[in-house]
Formats: structure tokens, sequence, C-alpha cells
């Protein structure tokens, strides 16, 4: 059995796999009785795992002896056996046992489980480092160094709508699919710095035997080192709002040929789709891309018919306020977000294309096309304001 090193603390956070619990493999997979925890992909997950067993089984130990000598006790020294009561006089070896004993068990959970929270927390050496900030929600990652430095993007819900509202049969991946996952070589250490734009977040993928918490203004660190090639997924497990279950994560390990090609491939896309903020673009130009930016983007909260959802969201359709009004308020609340409303900033989430496509687009759909004035906001509008 490989050596023991285990974190007591986290091994909560791998209960996916519950004792005698059916689950289905995915994708398509048979049902299978699973009695265990997930066993990972990294040397962490698999020692929690390791741990995981070996604190039940002494627990199982200690409760056989203890509650064995009770009931022998009970049974055996019953007053209709005719034994009376007598004093209990002290005994050194007794007294000395029941003191060393538990100082012993205690130590044996301990030191693996202390071994593992010190490699948890190691991340020097890395081979790759990813930030990744919880959005309400969704999340966004950049890598920082290796051949994919530069790239950054934002990871969204790919379930489609129509399954969320029960109107399509619901998949094995239902809610844990993204447009874009995290790609990462095999066998690399992997340091994930986290933060929050928002609010607090929480970044978890259970086959790895990661889960660390995403706070707005810190920044908090993990890490890990897949050893097997395949998709491994998980979700936010901090409670952050409304669509809190429809933040989920999805982290690809690919070999380091196919990462190399990967990163080039991104790195390409990103240049031919460079935006250029002082560019005058078509209104018909801006509404296309504002539809795409307003579906991955806003739609969650305000719909796809911009009704929004009363007492919450408020809607853009025949909105006087912001949308049939002059085009400054409007600009500004996008990129500052609404105080005290669940609207967030998005001035660090889409640039000034994307602000002023859809911005665009919600002029132009539903009722609102010919209504307000300033039906055309370019890049350079929100530039000026940013």
């Amino acid at each position: 059995m490989k050596k023991s090193r285990g974190l007591l603390s986290t091994g909560a956070l791998l209960m996916a796999g519950v004792a005698s619990a059916q689950v289905k493999d995915m994708p398509g997979g048979p049902r299978v009785n699973q009695l265990n925890l997930h066993e990972g992909v990294t040397p962490i997950a698999q020692d929690i795992m390791w741990i995981h067993w070996m604190l039940l089984i002494i627990c199982t130990v200690i409760f056989i002896v203890v509650f064995g000598v009770m009931f022998y006790s009970i049974i055996m020294h019953r007053k209709s056996r005719g034994v009376t009561p007598s004093t209990f006089h002290e005994h050194l070896g007794i007294e000395v046992a029941w003191t060393i004993i538990p100082f012993l068990i205690v130590i044996a959970m301990a030191l693996p489980a202390t071994r593992t929270v010190v490699a948890m927390k190691d991340t020097s050496s890395a081979d790759l480092t990813v930030k990744v900030t919880g959005y309400q929600w969704k999340w966004g990652y950049e890598y920082i160094d290796g051949p994919a430095q530069g790239v950054k993007f934002l990871s969204n819900l790919a379930t489609p709508r129509a399954q969320i509202e029960n109107k399509e049969p619901k998949g094995n991946l239902y809610l844990m699919e993204v447009d874009q996952p995290l790609v990462v070589p095999v066998n690399k250490k992997v340091r994930i710095v986290l933060t929050a734009n928002d609010v607090i977040h929480s970044w978890m993928v259970p086959e790895f035997g990661v889960k660390q918490d995403a706070m707005p203004g810190f920044l908090r660190d993990t890490w890990f080192r897949a050893e097997k090639i395949g998709s491994y997924r998980g979700q936010c497990a901090e409670l952050c709002g409304k669509d809190h279950a429809f933040m989920p994560i999805v982290v690809d390990v690919v070999s380091q040929a196919d990462y190399d090609k990967w990163a080039a491939d991104r790195k390409k896309a990103l240049a031919s789709a460079a935006d250029d903020p002082n560019k005058t673009w078509t209104k018909e130009e801006l509404i296309t891309r504002g539809e795409q930016v307003y579906t991955t983007t806003c739609v969650a909260c305000h719909q796809a018919t911009g009704k929004g959802l009363p007492g919450t969201f408020p809607p853009l359709d025949g909105d006087e306020k912001f949308v049939l009004a002059p085009m400054k308020g409007q600009i500004l609340t996008v990129l500052n977000g609404h105080p005290g409303t669940a609207m967030a900033a998005f001035r660090d989430q889409l640039n000034d294309v994307e602000i002023g496509a859809v911005i665009t687009y919600t002029r132009n759909a539903w009722g609102n096309a010919g209504k307000g004035p300033d039906p055309v906001v370019q890049p350079a509008d929100v530039k000026a304001l940013r």
C-alpha cells in the first residue's frame, strides 16, 4: 500500500463517493456500486483516500474493543449471575495503559495527516502557474507562464438552457459542461493562484484532491499534478449566489505535445481576433457580437427575453432608466456594477468592444429597437469612460 499521507480536514471534499452509493461513470458508462472515495489521479487525492480508510479502520477497531468490553462486563457481571459490586482499586498498569495507548493512536493518525497538509501547501517549483478568478457565475483563467503565457478566457456553463428548463432530457454531463475548459499537461506540477471578483467562491476538483476558497482581495494558491490524461470535473463549493449551481469546472489533462499545440493555436486565435477599440464598428457587427456576449454573460440574470427576474434582476426590455436613456449611464453601470444590487462590474471581464457590443445589442433587441437615443455604442465610447 502506498506510503500514508492524508488530510483529515479535506477528506470530506471527496464524499461524492459515498459508501454504497450508485453512481454512473461519465459519459454513458454502466451503473456501478461504489464503496470508496474517488481514487483520484494525483498523489494528494490518493493519500486522502488512504488516510480516510486508515482512520475508518482505527475507529472501527476502537468501537469494537470498547463496546465489546462494555457488553462483556454487562453480561458476565449482571446481578442475576450472583455477582455483587465491589470497589475498584487503582492499578498502575491500567492507568498507564489507558493514557499511553490513546496517545499513540492520536500520533498514528496525526503524522500522515500532517505530512499531507504540508505537501498540499507546498506550491514551490511549479511547472505551470494559472491564475483562476471566480465570478458570479463563471471562472476566469489566465496562464501566467509556460507556452500559453498570456492566454486568458472565461469558462461558462455550456449545458443548454432547454435542459435546465426541463424542455429537453438531461444528459450524463448535466450542469457539468463548459464552453472552454482549463487545459494542462500531464505529469506537471500546476500551481493554481485563486482570487474572486465579487463574493467568495471555491475551486474544487475531487479527483485532484483540491478544494481552495477564492476570496475577493486575496490571492491564495494550491497545486496538483495529474498523472493520467483525461477530463476531470468539479464545481464551485461555496454558496455564492443565485447561479451557484451553474459554475462547473472542467480540466482537460493532455500530453505535453498536445498542450504545446493547444497553446500555440490559442495564441494565434487571440492574435487574429484581437479587438481594436479605436475601430468604428457597424451597427450590424456590434449587434451580432453583442448577442454572443449577452448569451454567455448576461442571459442567466436578465433572461433571453430581456424580462429579467422580478425582484432580483431588472428587465432590460423597455428599461427607460438605462437602456432607453443616454449611453453614459448604461456604460458606467456595465463597467462598475451597481452598488446594493447583484449587478457585477464587468470592466475586468469584458473588453471595450464586448461592452460596446452588448450595450448596442440590448438597445436594439426585443421591443427596444428604435425607441431610445444612442442606438449604437462604439468601443471608443466605452474606452472614454473606462
